[in-house]
């Protein structure tokens, strides 16, 4: 069969819409993937298994070597949302507060923050058909209210554009309101503090400290972005503030977050110094200001992200030992 009929048929094959609600896009290639997740359904397969028997006739998922294993491993789709809620803490923080999320929705009104979080909705995801006015039931009620009730919740965040994006996902894996706003308050009350605050000092202080390690163990690539005056600022925020949403595939932002719920920021270090690694080389034959932002959108496309079962096993750079994200300088 020529490539294109191969081509060609597995786009026939594979359902435009992925399981997510998200339109593939026009470029999309469906023989790569089909490829890929022909080889990952038997791991998905296998490692479901696995998942049901450590699970079985447990309570609340609680962190282990075990699970630390399992989750680097991947978790599959419908233990996913169990596993978040255990080892991140939100399922002891909802247990703890029962009826507390629909009183916040209850609560005395904020026309600010409520004008902010409707001037997003139509931005968030419009690719995705679980978003549109014209679905039933359309997730932009469930959205907005998660992001209101973080909003009265902590108000000294209140909304934040990026949050909108994470809480979108959220509410795709657990189909569950009040799950997704106690992961949300997982995620930016205690896992990445003061990324979403005014000051963003925490996004900020580990912007720096992604600039640090890639001078530490990729130098010559810190070298040329001293010498083209870029900072990690432009090249990075998107990544650390939607924490790869819209930015690498949705099942490999799955896999990142599965260890980011149970094992903590240094993460997100960990991917981006993977995927700088990886295209070093492809990063050193920028010439200009402007060729260095380019190679860097190059990063998060093609097979080394799309393949995510081999992105992810196992996150292979290491922080330095004396570097530490905002989260150890608490």
């Amino acid at each position: 069969m020529e490539p294109s009929e191969r081509a060609q048929a597995a786009r026939d094959r594979v359902p435009r819409i992925d399981p997510y609600g998200f339109e593939r896009p026009e470029d999309f290639d469906y023989a790569a993937y089909e490829e890929f997740f022909s080889t990952y359904l038997v791991i998905l397969t296998r490692r479901a298994i696995k998942w049901s028997k450590l699970l079985k006739g447990s309570g609340r998922v609680q962190k282990s070597m075990t699970v630390k294993r399992y989750i680097r491993k991947g978790v599959p789709l419908e233990h996913r949302a169990r596993v978040w809620m255990g080892v991140s803490g939100a399922q002891a923080q909802m247990d703890r507060n029962p009826g507390y999320y629909h009183r916040l929705l209850q609560g005395q009104r904020n026309d600010s923050l409520e004008e902010a979080i409707r001037t997003d909705m139509n931005r968030t995801f419009p690719d995705n058909v679980k978003f549109r006015k014209s679905a039933d039931p359309c997730l932009q009620k469930t959205l907005y209210n998660v992001l209101l009730a973080y909003g009265h919740h902590n108000q000294g965040v209140g909304y934040c554009q990026g949050m909108n994006f994470i809480a979108g996902y959220l509410i795709l894996i657990t189909k569950n309101e009040e799950e997704s706003f106690w992961l949300l308050d997982a995620l930016i009350g205690r896992i990445l503090p003061d990324y979403y605050s005014p000051a963003m000092l925490g996004l900020k202080t580990d912007q720096e400290v992604l600039g640090e390690l890639v001078r530490t163990k990729l130098p010559a690539v810190a070298a040329l972005m001293d010498g083209h005056g870029v900072l990690w600022t432009l090249l990075v925020s998107r990544w650390f503030i939607c924490l790869f949403v819209d930015i690498l595939p949705v099942e490999t932002v799955l896999r990142i977050w599965d260890c980011l719920f149970n094992e903590g920021s240094k993460i997100i270090f960990r991917v981006a110094l993977t995927l700088i690694k990886q295209h070093q080389a492809l990063i050193l034959e920028a010439t200009s200001f402007a060729d260095v932002c380019e190679k860097f959108k190059e990063l998060t496309r093609g097979r080394f992200v799309t393949e995510c079962h081999t992105f992810m096993q196992p996150p292979v750079y290491f922080l330095s030992p004396w570097i530490c994200p905002s989260t150890c300088q608490q």
